[in-house]
């Protein structure tokens, strides 16, 4: 079972071919009627949301870690209150990482082009994925969403990994395959997956950015040898094990037991009411739909697009809790079953679903 399911997910598999024939690759994605004006005006990027919250991050990572460095070397009674400094530290790192990565990595989040760029690489290494690799499957993953085959973000594919899933929690099954990627990176090759969708001009960055990666952990390594302490790594590379965990609860909410092979992103994606402080760390990825349906929309706008629009979405879920209470069932029955997914109910009125064709 578990060899069929990597099979039909292989981007070098014959799905893609399958999904193109069907018409699904690149297709005509729903959208919901926004006026040309109204639209123009939530494109408009603008540096000072981005900045401003960007030096909360940071500052609150700069405070939190240097707090956990003093108490770590204090000792004793003092060392104890290392762990809530280092996880704050280290959920800034390991979690709101991936949401500053995703943005950045859009060119939405800051008008100016060098400072999205700034923060697209920093995240980028934070969250150990490789820029332009990222750069491109995220590129694929906005163009076919969940198209099996095509899409090579597929966080849960059916039937799901469940160990895997929990172990990720943690980082466990992520990091390995991150250095894995990064050490044949450094040698300049490419898995066969990869090599669909990055072109090979962009290659030799691919392979310029692991070698000097992978030369930062292992200067980090050196250190913690040298010094007989954890305290370097728990710094570089260590907090995408120990903080990592708000990054995957965030990130199962977006498309977990939702439909596959769908060209709506109703569908396939869920809106999930957060509160201010998740919605911080997360940078409003929360409203996914929304972000999907209209990418080019910067997150600090997401909350007037989710306004302008919700009469053609389903209702947002109120709570992180709530879409759990949903997602968690549909995917172990997609253990059993899986043509099964989550189709919710359009309020009255509403633009009706475009399924381009029915989830496998």
């Amino acid at each position: 079972m578990g060899r069929e399911r990597l099979a039909r997910y292989d981007l070098a598999g014959p799905e893609g071919a399958v999904a193109e024939e069907a018409g699904l690759t690149s297709g005509q994605w729903f959208r919901s009627d926004v006026p040309r004006k109204r639209m123009k005006e939530l494109m408009r990027r603008s540096d000072q949301p981005a900045i401003r919250d960007t030096a909360i991050w940071l500052g609150l990572m700069v405070v939190g870690g240097g707090a956990g460095a003093v108490c770590w070397i204090a000792g004793g009674l003092w060392g104890w209150l290392a762990v809530p400094c280092f996880l704050v530290y280290g959920v800034l790192y390991g979690s709101s990482g991936d949401s500053r990565w995703h943005e950045s990595g859009h060119g939405t989040a800051f008008r100016t082009r060098w400072m999205s760029n700034a923060v697209y690489q920093i995240a980028s290494f934070m969250m150990m994925r490789d820029p332009t690799v990222w750069r491109w499957s995220h590129t694929r993953h906005h163009t076919d969403t969940l198209i099996v085959g095509r899409d090579p973000e597929i966080q849960v594919m059916r039937p799901a990994r469940l160990a895997k899933l929990l172990a990720n929690f943690f980082g466990l099954v992520d990091v390995p395959l991150a250095f894995r990627d990064l050490a044949r990176h450094a040698a300049g090759r490419l898995n066969a997956g990869e090599a669909t969708f990055i072109p090979p001009s962009e290659r030799p960055k691919v392979y310029r950015t692991a070698r000097i990666s992978l030369a930062i952990y292992l200067a980090a390594l050196a250190a913690a040898i040298s010094t007989g302490s954890l305290l370097p790594l728990m710094f570089i590379g260590g907090p995408r094990v120990y903080g990592t965990f708000m990054h995957i609860v965030y990130g199962l909410t977006q498309h977990a037991g939702m439909g596959e092979n769908v060209l709506d992103h109703r569908l396939n994606t869920r809106t999930v009411k957060m509160c201010r402080i998740n919605r911080f760390l997360y940078w409003n990825m929360n409203y996914h739909v929304e972000h999907h349906m209209f990418p080019m929309i910067p997150y600090h706008r997401l909350p007037e697009l989710h306004e302008e629009i919700k009469n053609d979405l389903a209702p947002a879920y109120p709570s992180i809790w709530a879409a759990y209470r949903e997602l968690v069932p549909a995917v172990l029955r997609q253990l059993k079953d899986q043509s099964y997914y989550v189709r919710r109910e359009l309020p009255q009125g509403a633009a009706p679903f475009h399924e381009g064709q029915p989830a496998l």
